[in-house]
């Protein structure tokens, strides 16, 4: 895996924290008095599709959750914060064998950025929790880009270009399906790396990836990086 830089996603990438946040959408209908079948617990795949049935939108399946708006948007949003704040201020941790990944990468000279959707505050405390902060040289969210990655690889560009690098020496890091195919559209090239939420994806990002990262800890083993 020859690379001068490199650009990193967060959730599910750095950190093991994809459980969590999984767990919101189920979470949030049950405190709302919803009972999910297990058809309808299928669909929360994303936190989004709850956010959706919480609002009382429903265009993805109009059908299944018939029902009246339960909170608004900021109520949403403003619970998600709290949540996700409290998780990344005292629990969260890196990704097993991550750290020592990383402090190989940042010896031999890597340049490291962080590129998320998450906010721009919690993915600092996260990061800072999960002490590994210091080997990144900044971040970069999605607010910052002005799209998101299912849209336009333009947060990775912007993390190059902060890197002073290019595509040829550059690798990104990631574990959503989505965001692996913007990269690659965008001719970069991507190291996947397996979460185990996203366990159906995984044919796909491995036919897709120029690489793939099973574990951290296993490519620090197998010294193959």
């Amino acid at each position: 895996m020859r690379l001068q830089s490199a650009i990193f996603d967060m959730d599910g990438t750095l950190l093991d924290s994809m459980p969590t946040w999984r767990e919101l959408g189920p979470t949030f209908l049950k405190e709302a008095g919803i009972s999910a079948t297990p058809e309808q617990d299928r669909m929360l795949h994303t936190f989004i599709l709850a956010v959706q049935i919480l609002k009382g939108k429903t265009e993805e399946a109009p059908n299944a959750f018939p029902m009246k708006p339960v909170w608004t948007t900021e109520q949403i949003m403003d619970e998600i914060i709290r949540r996700m704040e409290d998780f990344y201020t005292h629990r969260v941790q890196p990704k097993p064998g991550l750290e020592k990944f990383l402090s190989i990468l940042k010896m031999e000279g890597v340049w490291m950025y962080v590129a998320t959707a998450t906010h721009r505050r919690l993915a600092e405390k996260a990061l800072k929790t999960a002490g590994i902060d210091h080997y990144f040289r900044g971040i970069v969210t999605s607010a910052d880009a002005g799209n998101h990655k299912s849209e336009s690889a333009d947060i990775y560009e912007m993390a190059m270009r902060r890197l002073q690098s290019n595509k040829r020496d550059t690798v990104v890091f990631e574990d959503a399906l989505h965001a692996i195919r913007t990269a690659k559209a965008a001719g970069f090239r991507v190291a996947g790396v397996y979460e185990a939420t996203a366990e159906q994806d995984q044919p796909e990002i491995q036919r897709l990836c120029d690489y793939y990262i099973r574990s951290y800890e296993e490519l620090v083993q197998s010294e193959t990086f």
